[in-house]
């Protein structure tokens, strides 16, 4: 594994889960689901169900129970040895006991079986294919995370390739897991996450609708929220009354230089189980189970969850004002919302957010810290993707702030990221130009009361073409 940095280091993850990394433009290549292997939340005192069964001597019940599934109860000691990998019959044990650790910990029925299978990492990489638009590619490049010396598919194959565990498929309603040993392991972790996936699925069902990726991302939230928290209750009881089978080593992943898109990908993750912790304090997991009929809608709601659900994002729009031989890219509706934790993302990994800023959680169940007061006045924005007549690309990319004072913040921060992060020289005006690099382009930034707006072409001169001053 290559040397990384303290910061990295403690980001390192294997993945694990449904619900979905944010891929190119929100849609992940596999239902797969990054979770950190350093810097693990620390779960805080929390009420969960009674740890006395109710049942003598392990026989099974007349009737599927809460607790009990496939002839294992939640609480059922296991002759499993797990250091040569686990066998079918093994792994038959471990499954439906760990089905009845779930939703006894969840409070939810499994109403039918889950298949889990294992398989090595090359076939599971030969299952998946990552698919990026020109869209995909303008916007990660308006988000300053995949410059033009990339493309955004091999970044995402890349930040997929060596870090995947396993995976819940809805439409097939069954379980992948990854394994990297010569003989088939299962991580407890993984599984149970995954367990937690196919538990929402039968009871809340996955509802397929178009959305932006704020909104995917704050879906996920809930959705990835409860999985982990659910996950860390899981480990909390390992770790004190439950005999669990031990956890198999993990080769962790290289990032590679895609450390800014681990940090935008992975906020619902470390986000979510705070905000389902939050819910379920408030009303029990009653709370939690009403959430799923009306998810979050922004990203804002599960960095913010005192803001769930009464304070949504505003509706930002951007009129056209390219020249004929600019137009939007062809999309309904036009162009997408990043939210504020992909705008973090970007202040983060440019240098505009202190480094180690993230590894300060703040609260209980949350595994990094996405709240900077540069973007923490987020309410909205929109970008909208151009392109010549030529086959040039631009944008503009339009952010609305609750204060002028948080616009003019953010202005600021992000004028100078440009300079000193990406050498960016001042020229007349509000425009800024990056002469080399990546993202060699210019850029106008302009601040108009709430209102932040970056123009984006491939050379001053075609500024107003992509959008008129």
């Amino acid at each position: 594994m290559r040397s990384l940095p303290a910061i990295a280091a403690a980001l390192l993850l294997v993945v694990a889960g449904c619900g979905g990394v944010a891929g190119p433009e929100g849609t992940p290549p596999t239902n797969a689901t990054p979770t950190p292997t350093a810097a693990d939340p620390t779960p805080a005192a929390t009420p969960t169900a009674a740890t006395t069964a109710a049942h003598d001597d392990f026989a099974d019940p007349p009737t599927d129970r809460l607790g009990w599934e496939a002839g294992r109860w939640y609480d059922e000691p296991l002759s499993v040895n797990a250091s040569d990998g686990l066998n079918r019959s093994e792994r038959a044990a471990v499954v439906a006991r760990t089905m009845a650790r779930v939703e006894r910990l969840r409070g939810l029925e499994f109403e039918s079986s889950v298949p889990v299978a294992v398989v090595d990492r090359e076939t599971y990489l030969n299952r998946e294919v990552v698919n990026a638009t020109v869209f995909d590619e303008v916007l990660w490049e308006a988000l300053l995370l995949v410059g033009e010396d990339r493309s955004v598919e091999s970044v995402f194959e890349s930040f997929y390739g060596a870090s995947v565990q396993g995976s819940y498929a809805p439409d097939e309603d069954r379980i992948v897991v990854v394994s990297d040993g010569e003989r088939p392991t299962v991580d407890r972790r993984t599984l149970a996450h995954e367990l937690v996936h196919a538990l929402q699925d039968q009871h809340f069902g996955v509802e397929r609708v178009t959305l932006t990726r704020d909104e995917r991302l704050a879906r996920q939230g809930l959705i990835e929220g409860d999985a982990g928290y659910v996950e860390d209750l899981y480990e909390r009881r390992c770790r004190s009354n439950w005999s669990c089978v031990p956890r198999p080593s993990s080769p962790g992943a290289s990032l590679d230089g895609n450390m800014g898109v681990y940090v935008a990908a992975y906020q619902p993750y470390s986000d979510g189980p705070a905000f389902v912790h939050r819910l379920r304090r408030r009303g029990g997991w009653t709370a939690v189970n009403a959430a799923y009929a009306n998810p979050p809608t922004s990203s804002m709601q599960v960095i913010h969850p005192e803001r769930y659900p009464n304070r949504s994002a505003e509706r930002v729009r951007i009129a056209d004002r390219s020249a004929e031989n600019w137009s939007r890219l062809n999309r309904t509706p036009t162009g997408t919302t990043v939210g504020e934790a992909s705008l973090f993302a970007t202040m983060w990994a440019n240098g505009a957010v202190e480094t180690f800023h993230l590894q300060r959680p703040s609260r209980p169940h949350r595994a990094y810290n996405y709240t900077h007061p540069t973007t923490t006045g987020w309410v909205g924005d929109r970008i909208v993707p151009y392109r010549s007549a030529d086959g040039r690309t631009g944008y503009v990319f339009r952010i609305e702030w609750a204060t002028e004072g948080d616009a003019a913040e953010f202005a600021i921060a992000y004028r100078r990221l440009l300079r000193e992060r990406r050498g960016a020289e001042r020229r007349e005006g509000d425009v800024l130009v990056v002469p080399a690099g990546p993202y060699a382009d210019a850029f106008r930034v302009t601040q108009e009361g709430r209102a932040v707006t970056v123009v984006n072409a491939p050379t001053v001169e075609t500024l107003d073409a992509v959008h008129a001053s």
